[in-house]
């Protein structure tokens, strides 16, 4: 990891990651043991639908992140009893099939968890959730099925196979990794496309296993470039890289990576879709920048090229300052969200320009990332 040259970057992310924290804390005191997924007008209670049950892990996961940066402190031992109180729920979804998401529930939290005390207990839950993402397995097309439908694959899925991984690795399960690395080779070749763009969905043949075309859910049309699922490939071919090593995975990650550098405005902020109408185009995604901000950090310490590492390094900073600077809910006292600018679901009319969980919770473990420490 490059260390932050300018103080001033360095006490601009602590005074942002000060801020999260109080916002977070509000949150626990004004919707005790409430899992929010986005706002509506700023505040996080309300009525409307959340589509999927997806998010849970990523409020107590920022908790973790608290809790390891004031270890030692009374602070951080208030926000390791906030976050043992918010990830304890969450353990029977370890069984949980209905969702493709484990890998956001429990990296989140329980495995942040472990790496704090070792606990076998709780490494038991990654693997139990890791066994049960695997389960998502069609052997024909060689992909983990969205919660969707049987014939779906979703470009969200790259950062949830990592729990599998990490399940393979902890039980010496040869079987279990190659349902994870098939999985991620059948992304790369059916959701990637040449350019390093992305597609949010694929879908196949159900009875001879063949890919059908791309699809998407999220995005503007099948074969444009939604935002968030390019940064969900970004971050989460650079993660399987850390598992596998193998260099097509690192590549796909760069490639990614490249391809919303080239076509990212220069603040670093993305439209919610790259190929919207220009009317639309105007409608960003803080989450994606922010999540965006976090596979770049993670490149900057795995590429095998200094010079291209230091330099995704220097543009998840640029972002980072953008956000810090631009979107916070600082400048209204009744926005209970960190971030603001974030988009859920803009065909469903779900939060849109408002906060949204996951944007949250990459935003500030990007931030702790930038600060020199692992964000997991």
């Amino acid at each position: 990891m490059i260390e932050l040259t300018q103080e001033t970057d360095r006490a601009l992310f602590e005074d942002v990651l000060s801020f999260a924290r109080g916002q977070v804390r509000g949150i626990i005191e004004k919707y005790p043991d409430f899992y929010p997924m986005y706002t509506k007008e700023g505040r996080w209670k309300h009525d409307l639908p959340a589509w999927t049950h997806w998010c849970d892990g990523f409020l107590p996961g920022m908790m973790w992140i608290f809790a390891r940066r004031g270890a030692g402190t009374e602070e951080g031992d208030w926000w390791r009893q906030q976050a043992i109180r918010y990830s304890k729920p969450l353990e029977p979804r370890q069984f949980d099939r209905e969702v493709h998401d484990l890998g956001f529930i429990f990296v989140s939290t329980y495995l942040r968890w472990h790496r704090m005390t070792g606990e076998a207990a709780l490494n038991d839950v990654l693997i139990q959730a890791g066994r049960t993402m695997g389960l998502r397995f069609k052997s024909k097309g060689e992909y983990l099925r969205s919660f969707v439908s049987e014939d779906s694959l979703f470009i969200d899925i790259m950062m949830n196979v990592g729990i599998i991984f990490h399940a393979a690795a902890h039980t010496h399960d040869e079987k279990l990794r190659e349902i994870a690395f098939r999985h991620c080779l059948t992304t790369r070749r059916v959701l990637v496309r040449g350019d390093g763009s992305t597609a949010h969905e694929g879908l196949f043949n159900l009875e001879t296993g063949e890919f059908l075309r791309q699809s998407t859910h999220q995005g503007y049309r099948p074969d444009s470039c939604w935002s968030r699922g390019l940064t969900w490939a970004l971050y989460g071919f650079g993660t399987v890289y850390g598992f596998t090593r193998d260099p097509r995975f690192l590549a796909t990650a760069e490639a990614c990576a490249d391809f919303y550098i080239a076509h990212t405005p220069a603040d670093g902020v993305p439209p919610w879709d790259y190929d919207a109408p220009e009317d639309s185009r105007a409608l960003v995604d803080t989450s994606a920048a922010a999540i965006a901000a976090c596979g770049l950090l993670q490149l900057e310490g795995l590429s095998g090229d200094l010079v291209k590492g230091r330099f995704y390094g220097q543009t998840a900073r640029h972002i980072l300052r953008t956000l810090c600077t631009r979107y916070l809910g600082k400048d209204d006292p009744a926005w209970e969200g960190i971030l603001r600018g974030g988009v859920y679901h803009i065909h469903k009319k779900l939060g849109v320009a408002e906060s949204v969980m996951w944007g949250e919770h990459f935003f500030v473990e990007a931030l702790d990332r930038a600060l020199g420490a692992s964000g997991l």
